[in-house]
């Protein structure tokens, strides 16, 4: 019997070529930025101000891009040896060894580049342990795929070692990917943190609003809707978790001291530590960079406004 030559499907190879590789590049990222993350947030830095929110949104990026991307660089895997195993050229198929060549490349780029920034970031006064961990993640996972696949492309068969890597780095994906959600919490969790953030920025706004009525009128507004201005179209928020109005009480008259309530449903992130639930500041200087911390319940925050440093308008010309 003549052995019948299989005709070769050129587009398709690519296709699962590049798809394979490129799945694998985003995968692999995902997860050093996850480990990455993992080592901020239990080795946290303090010099780092505003590294919660912006490690919580990389771990949460980083999450979603590992359940989606992961099992399809598996998927594609598992098929292309299926096909290698029926026609043998395309395992032979320089569009195959260019990308595997590539990737080693990229590989090799990838973790000259890590460890500069990693080295950098350790000369700029990072903290040891954070340093080693990072570094050690950069070289297992960078080290893991680039031993598999120069492995495998010195091989004239399939690698024995393809469902070993697959299981090996599923459990490990799955690990990792589980220890995320202790981090963010659920995505009620999640939700329940953006209602309380969105409290706090409009007590902000109010807060600001409170300063420029002294300012234009010389007294504290009786309540919050002496706030409302058609002109400027400022309108007084509402909570908007449960559509009531925040509290707001005055304190004292005559120092122009007063206080903003809400109730929250978690603590916040950057709370370390809160004796009591009023907490007063004096002097609002920035609202940005008051004590806006605050426990799970109604909490109340007490400003006072300083005459000098915002003194009426009429008397500023």
């Amino acid at each position: 019997m003549e052995n019948i030559e299989v005709k070769r499907n050129i587009p398709r190879d690519l296709f699962l070529h590049l798809l394979a590789i490129v799945t694998l590049y985003w995968s692999a990222v995902s997860f050093v930025t996850l480990i990455w993350q993992f080592v901020n947030n239990f080795f946290p830095d303090v010099l780092d101000y505003y590294q919660t929110s912006y490690s919580l949104g990389l771990i949460r990026f980083s999450v979603s891009a590992l359940i989606i991307v992961f099992p399809v660089f598996i998927l594609v895997s598992w098929y292309l040896n299926k096909i290698y195993r029926r026609e043998s050229a395309v395992r032979e198929s320089k569009i195959r060894k260019w990308l595997i060549y590539l990737t080693l490349f990229i590989t090799s780029l990838v973790i000259i580049g890590d460890f500069i920034f990693v080295l950098n970031t350790f000369l700029g006064g990072e903290i040891t342990t954070r340093f080693i961990l990072k570094a050690l993640s950069v070289i297992f996972v960078a080290g893991v795929v680039l031993g598999y696949y120069l492995d495998d492309v010195r091989r004239e068969e399939p690698t024995k070692l393809a469902k070993p890597f697959a299981w090996g780095s599923g459990v490990l994906v799955l690990i990792v990917v589980v220890g995320a959600f202790f981090v963010i919490g659920s995505p009620t969790s999640a939700r329940l943190i953006q209602f309380d953030q969105q409290k706090v920025s409009d007590l902000q706004n109010i807060q600001y609003q409170i300063v420029a009525y002294w300012q234009g009128k010389e007294k504290l507004p009786a309540n919050l809707y002496d706030l409302d201005n058609s002109i400027s179209g400022f309108t007084v928020p509402i909570d908007p978790q449960t559509k009531l109005a925040y509290e707001y009480n005055i304190k004292d008259l005559a120092s122009l001291s007063f206080e903003l309530c809400a109730v929250f449903n978690k603590p916040s992130q950057n709370n370390q530590n809160i004796a009591d639930k009023t907490m007063p500041i004096t002097g609002i200087t920035d609202s940005y960079n008051q004590n806006w911390d605050h426990d799970t319940g109604s909490v109340c925050f007490e400003r006072t406004i300083d005459k000098q440093l915002y003194p009426p308008l009429n008397k500023t010309k």
